[in-house]
């Protein structure tokens, strides 16, 4: 890349990290180490390519300026921990709302791929979901029982085997990322074909309202958790796939360091998601009102904690 174009890509950047600097004003701790993380970043390109050039000198004293600022009072162990959930968390997935975005049409692409191969082939959710669950759904169904699987087992056991697994999931999905968008993507379109294939399923059988209040009673926070989870892996793949101006294995580790942090955002959802599920997503008997009412409080806590309260977080930072 010629000088003046990387100049032009990020001069305003930098100009705004001088003003940052300059005005001797409290900066939050999160946003002075990803400022730091930028610059050194931008330093480390310029001078490999432009060693002798004075924007080289300018980003060395400026990276400098924020190393101090940085360094000069560490928070405790307490502080930085507490600062992880409400700083760095919610900036990262910010910072990823591309990312988080093909991640969701991903999976409704997935969802309809499910529906229509449903709609052609009843036989279809057995390739997908197993013969002995098929079957034994259909047993359900004619005992009257359409949700009796979620009856099996011990209450506390099946809330910690239903996290554990989909903690798995999610890692999965974002491991997959370091074979770029086809590692996570595959992971999504199989478990929203998945879904999609089951709602329909469901939905052949006079079942789809019994069904969608039994599943996003806990899938509102279970299935919105792997779609995060998906765009951290989006995150980790696109990040040495496009380095832009960084190099790629500093784009890579950047890109890592980012989608982990978005992976980590679906640990309290997985929890809560499972805990519903291994406690209450059985008792079927709940008037739908109420079912209802805690899929919609669930939506709701997930657009606030994904959507509105990272906008929040970047918009303090960056004033």
């Amino acid at each position: 890349m010629r000088e003046n174009t990387f100049i032009k890509q990020n001069l305003n950047k930098w100009m705004q990290m001088q003003r940052t600097i300059a005005d001797g004003s409290v900066i939050e701790h999160t946003y002075l180490a990803e400022s730091y993380q930028q610059l050194t970043a931008d330093l480390s390109y310029a001078q490999t390519n432009y060693p002798d050039s004075r924007i080289t000198v300018f980003l060395n004293d400026l990276a400098l300026a924020y190393h101090v600022r940085l360094y000069r009072r560490r928070p405790s162990t307490s502080a930085r921990f507490l600062n992880f959930w409400k700083q760095e968390i919610p900036l990262a997935l910010y910072q990823s709302r591309r990312d988080l975005l093909i991640s969701v049409c991903v999976f409704v692409v997935g969802i309809l791929i499910g529906i229509v191969s449903q709609l052609g082939d009843t036989d279809f959710c057995r390739i997908i979901l197993g013969d002995d669950y098929v079957n034994m759904t259909l047993d359900n169904i004619r005992r009257g029982t359409p949700m009796a699987v979620y009856d099996g087992g011990g209450q506390s056991e099946m809330f910690l085997s239903i996290t554990f697994n989909n903690i798995l999931v999610a890692l999965r999905c974002f491991a997959y990322g370091v074979l770029t968008l086809f590692g996570t993507g595959y992971m999504l379109l199989y478990n929203a074909v998945m879904l999609g294939s089951f709602t329909t399923f469901f939905a052949q059988h006079d079942l789809l309202w019994e069904s969608s209040l039994a599943v996003w009673l806990h899938g509102t926070l279970e299935i919105s958790a792997i779609v995060v989870a998906g765009g951290g892996g989006v995150a980790l793949g696109t990040g040495w796939l496009f380095p832009g101006t960084l190099g790629r294995m500093e784009a890579f580790k950047q890109g890592a360091y980012r989608g982990l942090k978005v992976v980590c955002a679906t640990l309290p959802m997985f929890v809560v998601a499972g805990f519903i599920e291994g406690f209450f997503t059985r008792m079927t008997w709940w008037p739908d009102a109420l079912r209802l009412a805690t899929i919609i409080f669930s939506a709701i806590i997930v657009v606030l904690y994904i959507i509105v309260y990272p906008r929040k977080v970047y918009v303090n930072t960056h004033i």
